[in-house]
């Protein structure tokens, strides 16, 4: 009875039976993730090893860069090892593990997401007031709270989810999410709901308010610019948006996914929708950042001319 209610291993069910592309597909995903994780680590580099680039807005951007490899290091490395399994068991422990991973790296993307459009707001709405608002210790403080909050928030809903007596193990993704879990419990799931709806709401509904709210601000401050200032601000600002609405576009695809019945999806539209908020941002976060900050740019530019001039 008790490996019936609280089964040892869950299956992960959305993988496709690949056949002989099983190990390009390996190769194309490894690539991938050395893609990730060179790429943001490059952005990190670039900002910590520049002492003009010790601001704000570019710690933050460390912050987004670090999450990046956090989520990805997080899915890939179970998910490549399960691309050459005839097997897509998983642990119980491993799985909750994933469950916390995947949770506060989505978690973290926002609410980071949300400390770099309060930065934006204080820079065009309140510039004479930036620098004290927005000063280091205050830096500090927010990555802290962006952190903490959803640390804790998402460890009481895989707590909750852990508890649970279930009546099966089969999670229809490709790798492990709460919700999935929480459908095959045998009890009602009253308070994980609950529980779940108000993490949600503080972690990714009120960043997202907040940062639609801030450049509703913004735009309404730069509607009486001039051309040149609207100019400076979509040059400071672009990268965030396009940032935001990327991450938007992801996560609600992923939550879509997880309120429908997959089985009635096509297998390869179902896989792909339910990749792309671990995949999609952890790529653009550091191409968007690289190529559209020119203080970030010039340093990247100037660091491959090095390295070609070495070879």
């Amino acid at each position: 009875m008790e490996n019936n209610t609280f089964p040892l291993y869950f299956n992960l069910t959305m993988f496709l039976n690949l056949g002989s592309f099983r190990y390009p597909t390996f190769v194309l995903c490894f690539l991938l993730y050395v893609f990730i994780v060179s790429a943001n680590a490059v952005i990190i580099m670039v900002i910590t090893r520049e002492k003009n680039l010790h601001e704000p807005m570019y710690l933050f951007i460390v912050c987004l860069c670090l999450n990046s490899i956090y989520g990805s290091t997080g899915f890939f490395t179970r998910f490549l090892r399960d691309l050459l399994s005839d097997s897509h068991l998983i642990s119980r422990w491993a799985c909750f593990t994933q469950v916390y991973v995947i949770y506060t790296y989505a978690s973290y993307e926002l609410t980071i997401l949300g400390i770099m459009a309060y930065d934006r707001y204080v820079a065009v709405c309140q510039p004479l007031h930036y620098h004290s608002r927005i000063s280091l210790r205050v830096v500090y403080r927010l990555v802290a709270l962006a952190v903490i909050y959803p640390a804790f928030s998402v460890f009481t809903c895989v707590y909750l989810s852990a508890r649970l007596p279930l009546c099966g193990n089969e999670i229809p993704k490709v790798f492990c999410a709460n919700w999935p879990i929480v459908k095959l419990s045998c009890v009602p799931t009253g308070l994980n709901n609950l529980v779940g709806m108000l993490v949600s709401t503080t972690t990714v509904f009120l960043p997202l308010l907040f940062v639609l709210y801030t450049y509703l601000r913004i735009v309404l401050v730069c509607r009486k610019k001039s051309s040149e200032y609207k100019s400076r601000v979509i040059q400071s600002c672009l990268p965030h948006i396009v940032t935001f609405v990327n991450y938007s576009i992801t996560v609600f695809c992923d939550v879509s996914l997880s309120r429908i019945n997959v089985e009635e999806l096509n297998p390869f539209l179902g896989v792909i929708l339910s990749l792309e908020f671990v995949v999609i941002p952890p790529i653009l976060n550091p191409l968007v950042y690289g190529l559209k900050l020119p203080k970030i740019r010039k340093v990247v530019f100037k660091m491959l001319s090095c390295l070609k001039r070495c070879h």
